[in-house]
């Protein structure tokens, strides 16, 4: 890693894709794990002293101009290149192995662009195997585990062979995305962990109604943190490293947030055609954010040089990331019932008075956005480069103050306010919006009877954000979708009910979900304890062995 000049002018840390030797390797956000191979950080998912792997460089002087006419699986190949050294997976499987991720989608763009309005479009993210945008980077995740496995298992029997213990917390999607992308698949056991109550019926169905004997659906008492709480200390948990390969699928594991770099440049190409823009024009783009990774990956586009005039946050209640951008302070704040909507329930789902507030977009009710450490760490190494040391320097002070953060978070509930000249350059490449389960109803009926388009809330929540972002400025904006609405049927039908076109079958349900609810499940019920759901994954993977 180098320290040159960012695409504004400031300095990061970034790499020449024309000086690289194809050898890029990874470190951890809090400094002690460094010089670690893609297949390790895939595999292991989170680093040994808890941080999260980032590359070494972010690679610079890229001519991302001459991908403007690649396919999405073209692009793909082009952009996962640049991050994984051939020597680790040789071009022609890599392609083999993105062709194989995208086959499933049901649109031939994979993620088309769509126009709202005037300046407004929609990135849809819905059209892979479970209707939501995390099948983009699931998809490929589940492939690249299967590659590394068949890999490490040639020749070997019975015991020698490597097998992954998969654990995952899930708001949603995440879970039916990553149930997809590994039922089924050799040496490979999947634990996914749900909050009880607090996913859709439809999210859960997709999840518990795959019967495959490698899946295991957990139900927690407690909330999406909980189930995050627990996955993590399960990676830190001494007892069962020692005897299990624990892998991670949500988007704490680096091949996740690499994935989703990918659409935004095909989004960008997609608008220049479509709207005769030039190569080079600014654009904006708004993401609806729980955990914060799929702006992150915006994030890295931008550095790689895609031309975007700000990144655009839009939180729901839960809105820590909001008051970072508004404040300086990263804090969980106790948020209680459902503001204008007075306990109602929604999806079957009711309001708790736990911290995390219950919205109409349950995918983003966190309080703690994992992925948020990814960008303080770059934001910390801009920060420590001022004093003009040496990159090395650079790096140690950034883990350090990552290392600070969270220890302040874990301990105080929070941190900050961040030093001034971070929260400038934070806010110097991010704007953040903060959008109500009013208006996200509001939204949604907007929309259904201005083009007779059916938001589902997350998106709204997007698209809500997306129209303040276009009073402030005059170029495009891309808002990106989140799943497909008949996933979130309560909320639409909340919205959309006594609108006279509406009908949830004709405008919204797709045939995949007709008669899901019904079918046959398995799921697991646990308490919030991160031991008791140590004990039944070390049980069910003891008899997946024996079987």
């Amino acid at each position: 890693m180098s320290n040159t000049n960012g695409v504004d002018g400031s300095s990061v840390p970034n790499g020449s894709s024309e000086t690289r030797d194809g050898s890029q390797r990874y470190l951890s956000t809090r400094g002690d794990d460094y010089d670690l191979s893609f297949e390790d950080v895939v595999l292991k998912g989170l680093a040994s002293d808890g941080g999260l792997y980032i590359p070494e460089e972010i690679p610079s002087n890229v001519d991302w101009q001459s991908w403007k006419d690649l396919s999405f699986p073209d692009l793909a190949l082009e952009i996962l290149s640049l991050y994984i050294s051939p020597s680790e997976i040789p071009r022609d499987d890599l392609k083999g192995i993105i062709d194989r991720s995208y086959s499933t989608f049901r649109a031939p763009e994979t993620t088309p662009l769509k126009h709202l309005h005037d300046n407004l479009y929609l990135l849809e993210l819905f059209h892979g195997p479970t209707f939501a945008f995390k099948d983009v980077a699931l998809q490929f995740l589940g492939n690249l585990f299967e590659y590394f496995l068949v890999r490490k298992n040639a020749g070997k029997t019975g015991a020698d062979r490597h097998h992954l213990t998969v654990v995952g917390a899930t708001s949603g999607d995440t879970g039916s995305a990553a149930i997809y992308g590994l039922r089924g698949k050799k040496d490979v056991s999947v634990f996914i962990l749900h909050p009880k109550g607090r996913v859709s019926p439809i999210q859960e169905a997709q999840m518990t109604t795959v019967l495959d004997d490698n899946v295991h659906n957990l139900a927690v008492t407690g909330t999406f943190d909980d189930c995050q709480d627990i996955v993590k200390a399960l990676f830190a948990d001494p007892d069962i490293n020692s005897t299990h390969n624990l892998g991670a699928v949500n988007s704490i594991n680096w091949a996740r947030i690499l994935a989703q770099i990918v659409y935004y440049f095909y989004s960008y190409f997609s608008l220049v055609k479509s709207a005769n823009l030039t190569i080079g024009d600014k654009v904006r783009y708004v993401v609806p954010s729980g955990n914060f990774g799929d702006i992150l990956a915006g994030y890295f586009a931008y550095r790689m040089g895609l031309p975007a005039e700000k990144l655009v946050i839009a939180t729901n209640e839960n809105d820590i990331l909001d008051r970072f951008w508004k404040t300086g302070m990263y804090e969980k704040k106790p948020v209680r019932g459902l503001e204008a909507q007075g306990g109602l329930q929604v999806d079957g789902v009711k309001a708790h008075e736990d911290g995390v507030k219950e919205t109409l977009s349950p995918a983003m009710d966190i309080l703690v956005s994992s992925n948020f450490e990814r960008l303080l760490w770059f934001l910390a190494y801009e920060f420590a480069a001022i004093a003009g040391m040496d990159d090395e320097w650079n790096k140690k002070q950034a883990g350090q103050e990552i290392t600070a953060w969270m220890k302040q978070l874990r301990s105080n509930g929070g941190f900050g306010p961040v030093y001034q000249d971070v929260h400038t350059s934070a806010r110097r490449d991010f704007e953040s919006e903060r959008v109500s389960d009013s208006q996200t109803v509001e939204t949604i009926k907007t929309y259904f009877n201005k083009i007779n388009y059916v938001l589902d809330p997350h998106t709204a929540v997007g698209v809500t954000a997306s129209v303040r972002s276009m009073a402030r400025s005059n170029v495009p904006h891309i808002s990106l979708s989140t799943a497909h609405p008949a996933k979130f049927a309560g909320a639409v039908e909340l919205a959309l009910k006594d609108e006279a076109d509406f009908s949830f079958e004709k405008n919204v349900l797709p045939p995949e979900f007709v008669g899901l609810e019904s079918k046959e499940k398995r799921v697991t019920e646990v308490e919030n304890s991160w031991q008791t759901v140590r004990e039944i994954v070390k049980k069910q993977v003891e008899e997946e062995l024996k079987a």
